[in-house]
């Protein structure tokens, strides 16, 4: 690995914590960043500290370690005891391992490659989801699945919502103005009177036209003409 798991140790029996640190110190990928053998201690120090793994002990006075891990938001969390029967609670908390004592390095490692594997994977934002009035009622639709936007030629206040799936929406009344404002300001951008498009499906483009990468029923690309009102728009938002 090129980026070392930052860690943070917590088991309020000495010999154990020193036991996992010594275990943790030996291994490639982990840097520990500090040990604690009080729960309180940490939870007061843990925002002053860059790191993205918590190894703790679940059973110990005053706050056990499944409290300490409900407090720690968006970090990876191993627990580690004596005792089986603290499974399920600790799963329930998205642990990414449990590790009974006495802690093993083989079975340590284990856990932390884990820990790597989900570091390793991109981590993907959600789609924002716009609702709309249309022909067929109510309708919730992930911005990220819609090609273009043009003008209804049975009703020009109605906008056709051409998805990537090749099936179509029809948002009543609705605006341009309107519908680009719910719509992520990065993502989308309108290039003539009647048409918006989604950057992500823009293939070609030149001073008066744009070609997209989604294909009519003959095997041609869909083609947009390009305004001259909103090319500097276009061409900015394109670029970026």
């Amino acid at each position: 690995m090129n980026t070392k798991i930052r860690c943070l140790l917590l088991d309020d029996e000495l010999p154990g914590l020193t036991m996992l640190k010594m275990l943790c110190e030996q291994m490639d990928e982990l840097e520990v960043v500090k040990a604690f053998n009080d729960p309180l201690v940490l939870l007061k120090e843990h925002e002053r500290l860059d790191f993205d793994l918590l190894i703790t002990d679940i059973e110990m006075p005053g706050m056990n370690g499944l409290q300490v891990a409900d407090a720690l938001k968006d970090k990876a969390v191993i627990f580690t005891t004596a005792y089986k029967n603290f499974a399920v609670d600790a799963f329930d908390r998205d642990a990414v391992d449990y590790v009974v004592k006495p802690v093993k390095q083989e079975r340590l490692q284990q856990a932390v490659l884990k820990v790597a594997g989900r570091m390793a994977k991109p981590v993907t934002k959600p789609s924002k989801q716009i609702q709309l009035n249309t022909d067929r009622g109510k309708a919730i639709i992930a911005a990220d699945k819609i090609f273009c936007i043009v003008t209804s030629k049975i009703d020009s206040r109605d906008k056709m919502l051409f998805l990537n799936d090749g099936t179509k929406v029809t948002a009543k009344n609705a605006s341009f103005e309107k519908l680009l404002e719910m719509l992520p300001k990065n993502e989308f951008c309108r290039i003539n009177k009647t048409s918006v498009i989604a950057l992500k499906h823009v293939q070609f483009y030149a001073h008066d036209i744009v070609t997209a990468d989604i294909l009519l029923p003959d095997g041609s690309n869909y083609t947009f003409p390009l305004s001259e009102i909103y090319r500097t728009d276009f061409i900015k938002k394109v670029k970026v």
